[in-house]
């Protein structure tokens, strides 16, 4: 069985069929729509991929439009907007089935000296191995995973671990901060190549940030009285990194209103660095 880690790369190797043009393969899953996280982490790989590849992104926004249908291909189509003396920008429209459905602005800067440097430090370190695995942490308490959940378990590209014990019951998730800290890293191996480590770290941003804007409402796991979109990301790239290594990301939720709610994040490593900024904005309607 190939490993999951190794399934993300082959999903990021887009094939190119034109200039600037690429193709992306959908895997057919069980879900109602294309993962964000997918399709932001493939359409980076095409604007990176029109590069000369000495200047690393340091911005990406990014509008979902449409929801993609699994098991389709999607193209992503590349503007190169500028070629500058220390910068690099990349327009991205991804199509599928003669639709936009989603839209991608990448910023790439030559590394300059620093003027000067700060940072804010994060709110907790912990060491990730002495947390319980996510499948493992939901498996005490259920006693067993129940089928969809075990096959998502044994496909997924990352570990996530939580810093803060999962909470069960509306009793224990009421009046709870929307604040959230996961350790994250790909299961396996993601080779060397930094633009791939850029947009697997890309693709797993989408994967827990909007859990900020739920921790007053509902318990994260078990039955959901909500539909959940993403509707925009934005991401600052700070230093370089490596998603095959630990790395923690700081999660909050400033405000939930007019049926969306905020979310903000911040990936630290191990020694308290911030690696990158993260602001993702999702829609929340009743089932």
């Amino acid at each position: 069985m190939t490993n999951p880690a190794e399934r993300l790369v082959d999903l990021l190797d887009l094939e190119r069929i034109e200039v600037n043009i690429f193709r992306g393969r959908s895997p057919q899953e069980s879900l109602q729509r294309v993962f964000g996280g997918q399709v932001a982490g493939q359409a980076l790989v095409a604007a990176g991929r029109t590069t000369e590849g000495d200047r690393p992104v340091h911005s990406l926004h990014a509008y979902f439009l449409r929801p993609g249908r699994p098991g389709l291909p999607i193209v992503y189509q590349v503007e190169r907007v500028r070629d500058g003396r220390s910068f690099t920008t990349r327009r991205v429209t991804a199509v599928q089935d003669g639709r936009t459905i989603f839209n991608l602005t990448a910023s790439f800067h030559r590394p300059e000296e620093s003027a000067f440097e700060h940072q804010l430090p994060p709110r907790h370190l912990t060491d990730p191995e002495s947390l319980p695995r996510l499948a493992d942490e939901i498996r005490d308490h259920l006693g067993a995973l129940p089928e969809s959940l075990d096959r998502m378990a044994r496909r997924m590209a990352f570990d996530i671990r939580y810093v803060d014990r999962l909470r069960w019951t509306k009793e224990e998730v009421r009046d709870a901060d929307p604040r959230s800290a996961v350790w994250m890293r790909a299961v396996g191996p993601l080779g060397d190549d930094p633009l791939i480590h850029t947009c697997a770290l890309t693709y797993a941003s989408d994967m827990t940030l909007l859990d900020a804007v739920r921790i007053p409402v509902e318990p994260l796991w078990g039955p959901r009285g909500f539909d959940m979109a993403s509707l925009d990301h934005a991401m600052w790239f700070h230093r370089p990194f490596r998603a095959d290594e630990w790395f923690l990301y700081d999660q909050e939720s400033p405000i939930a209103t007019g049926g969306r709610g905020l979310a903000r994040g911040r990936i630290y490593d191990r020694e308290g660095r911030l690696l990158v900024s993260v602001v993702q904005e999702g829609l929340f309607r009743k089932l």
